[in-house]
């Protein structure tokens, strides 16, 4: 009779065991797989810096034009001497000037 329940035992315990060593696995895996989340959300790929720097340059060539246009509105105003258009040209000259020692 030990004979017949020791292999009906050993394939039980097989088929109950099986489960737990795929848990097994996965649980020995998983904080594996969230550091290389957590390396994936922290880090900036080269293709999304390439986006961001390009954004930021047309962001910044948007602004350059908006103040040229803008100077050349009030430049004749003050060559007319219009104290107020001089300043006027004057602080977007010194704007212009920033946006242009500024690294991107």
């Amino acid at each position: 009779m030990t004979r017949i329940l020791l292999p009906l035992a050993t394939f039980a315990a097989a088929l109950a065991l099986g489960g737990c060593v795929g848990t097994i696995g996965s649980v020995v895996t998983a904080p594996v797989k969230a550091v290389g989340k957590v390396a994936d959300w922290t880090t900036t790929s080269q293709d999304e810096a390439d986006r961001n720097r390009g954004r930021k340059l047309r962001e910044r060539e948007e602004r350059l034009g908006k103040l040229a246009r803008e100077r050349a509105r009030y430049s004749p105003k003050c060559d007319a001497g219009d104290r107020d258009a001089c300043d006027r040209v004057a602080r977007i000259d010194a704007e212009i000037a920033t946006l242009g020692d500024q690294p991107i």
